[in-house]
């Protein structure tokens, strides 16, 4: 059996691949192809068979065979007595983006779920890739292997492996390359910007270096970092991560903090997700989507990690990481969300309701996998730190997973063992912990930081300022509401995203002059808004008042214990 495509691009400007299919040693009779609808790491169903066009199918000698499109992503070729078929498409590549596709005349880039077709039953078979690359380019960047002695050929050992393996080409830049422990990691860049290269690769091998530490294994031959051009997003692979990168980013302390944190986020996921993962996530089914309800350990932990990992690189100090979190308490305290959604539900709901949750609801009852997932983090690490006095940590737990069932048992986990390895490795009963991942149970925020010493400042302060809870903006010749703050004056009173502000007390403003209104109101003071709804227009009294906020500061608790002590120093690497 023989599956080998080839993929031109004559026509760059077109935004059209062009693909070849050779299959050989088909059994007579129908043959059908299907095209995933969604691509691993990016849980969103993207409808790849809808960019396919000009779909033919031939034998081996060349003679046209009947086909069908039999499905939504399927395609049923008719074949009576050959035994070897091509196959030919085009596949639109108009999307800059890690999980699509993306064609012009100065780069290209393939999600290969979104190009290379599998045939029915046969996802571990052997494939081969061969690329000719516009003869203007002067690179081709993929974990995949090549094939020796065959130019820009590449080999995966089944459709898993060719789907995991993202292809960027171009005039790309290669920084810099580094070992860790003998293992080569490279970086691939298409318009990377003005930076420091060299402390971007010793920094980058700091995190690496790090992270593997944690695991203690590396589980690739080698490691790619395929940076396609400026924007958002990055996608977890096998041995390679995808990922939307700006150098520019990196010109001042604090964006380059952040790009770190994002870099460390996609190495993790090559453990956590690829390999320490939810029994669901593999095999997949690339037809409809593979739903989990542990997307907050696959998602929320690593951005957990991607905390800890740059403090104990030394690429950030202990005041940054405390405020980190403090930060990420206070955002998932303000959604409101958090009293609508639980984590396995934002799990579960995340192919419906995107990553993010429902943003373009007027109050958005949903939260992210991500949200809660990096505050789970910490208490549970900080409960296992404390229930074993610190001979224990959520590393352990990682570790745990990662030998027992991903290098053994050659599986994922499912929910019930996970908390079973867990309540083990404690040494007692996390049932407070799994309240707050299965019900809406509000956070106890001062126990759990107390078990390392630190403390959390719970109490709501009073603002300085008044507020409606208003943000506006102008779109044309209208004054858009952008967001109302769910049980603000602006909510209270109907006011709702979308709306169009008409007047103020009897004035046409914009979103400048409303705003000079809205700084200057104090508390008790009363404005009338005349606004249209789908339902018509309407006028309404609001009346500002003094909002109250919990800051959430986290700092260390005065006269530590010993064992608190222990905690903090181990977990900080001090």
């Amino acid at each position: 059996m023989s599956l080998v495509f080839e993929v031109s691009m004559n026509e760059p400007a077109s935004h059209f691949f062009h693909v070849v299919f050779n299959g050989r040693g088909f059994k007579e009779g129908v043959i059908e192809l299907n095209m995933p609808a969604w691509t691993t790491g990016y849980y969103q169903l993207m409808n790849f068979a809808n960019n396919v066009e000009n779909f033919q199918a031939f034998s081996g000698d060349g003679r046209p065979l009947q086909w069908e499109k039999s499905g939504d992503n399927s395609w049923s070729i008719y074949n009576s007595k050959y035994i070897d078929i091509k196959v030919t498409y085009d596949v639109k590549a108009t999307r800059n983006f890690v999980a699509g596709n993306y064609l012009d005349e100065e780069r290209g880039y393939i999600s290969p779920a979104g190009v290379f077709m599998y045939p029915k039953g046969m996802i571990k078979n052997e494939v081969t890739v061969s690329i000719d690359k516009n003869k203007n380019w002067s690179k081709i960047a993929t974990g995949l292997p090549k094939v020796k002695d065959q130019e820009h050929t590449y080999y995966a050992k089944d459709y898993d492996v060719l789907y995991d393996s993202p292809i960027l080409m171009g005039n790309l830049e290669s920084f810099p390359s580094f070992t860790v422990k003998g293992i080569p990691h490279y970086f691939e860049a298409y318009k990377a910007g003005k930076f420091d290269r060299e402390q971007l690769m010793n920094d980058l091998q700091k995190i690496v270096s790090t992270t593997s530490g944690i695991i203690g294994d590396i589980p690739y031959t080698d490691y790619t970092f395929i940076a396609i051009g400026p924007g958002g997003g990055g996608i977890e692979h096998l041995n390679s991560a995808s990922i939307a990168f700006s150098g520019d980013e990196l010109n001042n302390r604090e964006s380059r903090i952040r790009t770190y944190n994002f870099l460390a986020h996609e190495y993790f996921h090559h453990y956590n997700v690829k390999r320490i993962r939810p029994i669901e996530l593999g095999p997949f089914d690339y037809a409809k989507g593979s739903r989990t309800k542990m997307l907050w350990l696959s998602e929320g932990l690593t951005v957990y990690y991607e905390y800890l990992i740059l403090k104990r690189a030394g690429l950030t100090t202990k005041d940054e990481i405390l405020k980190t979190f403090q930060e990420s308490i206070k955002a998932y305290e303000s959604k409101p969300g958090r009293q609508f959604q639980t984590p396995t539900e934002a799990s579960w709901k995340t192919w419906d309701e995107g990553p993010f949750g429902r943003t373009g609801d007027e109050v958005n009852k949903t939260i992210s996998p991500y949200d809660k997932g990096a505050l789970l983090g910490i208490l549970l690490d900080f409960k296992i730190r404390h229930s074993t006095k610190n001979e224990k940590s959520l590393d352990d737990l990682m570790r745990l997973l990662y030998n027992k069932y991903y290098k053994q048992k050659g599986r994922g986990f499912t929910e019930k063992e996970f908390r079973t390895e867990a309540e083990k490795l404690a040494k007692t009963s996390l049932q407070d912990f799994f309240d707050y991942i299965y019900t809406l149970k509000t956070v106890d925020y001062p126990t759990y930081l107390n078990y390392a010493g630190l403390k959390i400042d719970t109490v709501a302060r009073a603002m300085p300022t008044a507020w409606v809870g208003l943000n506006v903006r102008d779109r044309n010749d209208s004054l858009i509401i952008n967001n109302v703050e769910w049980q603000s004056p602006a909510w209270n009173s109907g006011l709702r995203r979308q709306n169009a502000i008409l007047q103020v007390d009897g004035q046409n403003v914009n979103a400048r002059t409303l705003n000079e209104i809205l700084s200057k109101g104090k508390a008790g003071d009363k404005i009338k808004i005349r606004f249209e709804t789908a339902n018509g227009i309407r006028e309404e009294e609001l009346t500002f008042a003094i909002k109250k906020e919990i800051p959430y500061t986290i700092t260390q608790v005065e006269y530590p214990n010993p064992v608190q002590a222990k905690i903090l120093k181990d977990w900080l690497r001090e």
